[in-house]
């Protein structure tokens, strides 16, 4: 993390894109300008963020965000990027659910504006808990802050899960589900197997993700109980907080109806992720904020659900990041920014920690 360069996240000329969003708006709302177009320095290597402002005599609102589905020329981390979805999602959570989720404005289904489709929502000032450097190293506000102030943050954080989960109704969320055979979590596993199979087409295999997959069945939940909607990528970093309460919930990209453990998982492992970086490289990072059994048990008090199967939705979380990483460094390949190793497993930059799940010996 300290001397990797940062991997390529865009394509596109920012300059080109605003020229031709100015001409977009102006079909929407006549004499409308688009100014002050960035692209955040956090901006991800899936959707795109860009900023914006309307300059317009009488706008419906000044500050946007618009989510951009990744340039297919550029080796995209994912093989499909479905704004509609992500769109709908949006609004089915902002109206069946107390969440602040940032009000969606405008859907554009066709590619010939910008490239590829996109959505536009009004954009929510704060302050998000940075990836990189994580924010479980020095340096950053979420770091700098008291123990009792990180306490309200992660409270209120694992609150957005629970209200998200209790309180949008399933048959609203009916369209996530993904197809196949069986209940909502195996539906869930055999998407993460198909994405991978797509991950590792014409390049080395992971011996790693396989054996993770393997131990997953092995471990397989006697009772998954019902799906809710997940957010999919439930993270501190995907969340805009005024001061340390939340303002808005972002990327909803890999929303999807599974058990409640599946989100829950990943916001463990993610935090575990960055704090087991940050102790890699000398830190004492944040050893309790988001603990697994403070999160599980604060999520039992607030839903009356207690969370079960926890070594095994840990590990799906590891195995689901694993293959996102692995598409991730293949990517840096194909730009030139890194060569393929001997063991491609050591592309996975948490493989040790994957490797001890499997084993069954990280949570020891």
């Amino acid at each position: 993390m300290a001397t990797a360069p940062r991997p390529r996240t865009s394509t596109r000329d920012p300059q080109e894109i605003g020229r031709r969003l100015t001409a977009w708006l102006d079909a929407r709302l006549p004499g409308a300008k688009a100014t002050g177009v960035t692209v955040p320095a956090s901006n991800g290597m899936s959707s795109e963020t860009l900023l914006f402002d309307i300059e317009h005599p009488e706008p419906p609102f000044t500050a946007c965000a618009l989510r951009l589905a990744a340039d297919p020329g550029a080796y995209t981390v994912f093989p499909v990027y479905d704004m509609p979805r992500q769109y709908r999602t949006m609004r089915v959570v902002a109206e069946h659910s107390d969440l602040p989720v940032p009000k969606v404005r405008w859907l554009e289904e066709d590619p010939g504006p910008l490239g590829a489709p996109f959505f536009v929502m009004e954009r929510v000032e704060g302050r998000v808990p940075p990836d990189v450097m994580p924010y479980t190293y020095e340096g950053n506000w979420l770091h700098a802050a008291s123990d009792a102030e990180r306490e309200r943050l992660e409270a209120a954080s694992i609150g957005l899960l629970a209200r998200l989960h209790d309180q949008v109704p399933l048959e609203e969320a009916e369209f996530l589900a993904f197809p196949g055979e069986g209940d909502a979590l195996r539906r869930h596993v055999t998407a993460q197997r198909a994405y991978y199979d797509w991950v590792v087409a014409g390049v080395a295999r992971s011996p790693l993700i396989e054996d993770a997959f393997d131990r997953l069945e092995e471990r397989w939940p006697g009772d998954p109980g019902p799906p809710v909607l997940n957010w999919g990528d439930a993270r501190i970093g995907n969340v805009i907080y005024d001061g340390f309460d939340p303002v808005a919930v972002l990327d909803w990209e890999m929303a999807a109806l599974a058990p409640r453990e599946v989100d829950l998982g990943w916001t463990v492992y993610l935090a575990r992720f960055f704090q087991d970086l940050t102790a890699a490289f000398g830190q004492p990072g944040l050893p309790d904020f988001l603990r697994r059994d403070r999160v599980e048990a604060r999520y039992a008090r607030l839903t009356g659900h207690t969370p079960r199967d926890m070594d095994f939705y840990t590990l799906y979380a590891a195995l689901r990041h694993a293959i996102v990483m692995l598409r991730v460094a293949y990517r840096q390949v194909h730009f030139g920014e890194v060569a393929v190793p001997a063991d491609p497993d050591t592309l996975i930059l948490h493989h040790g920690s994957l490797r001890a799940m499997v084993q069954g010996s990280y949570w020891d």
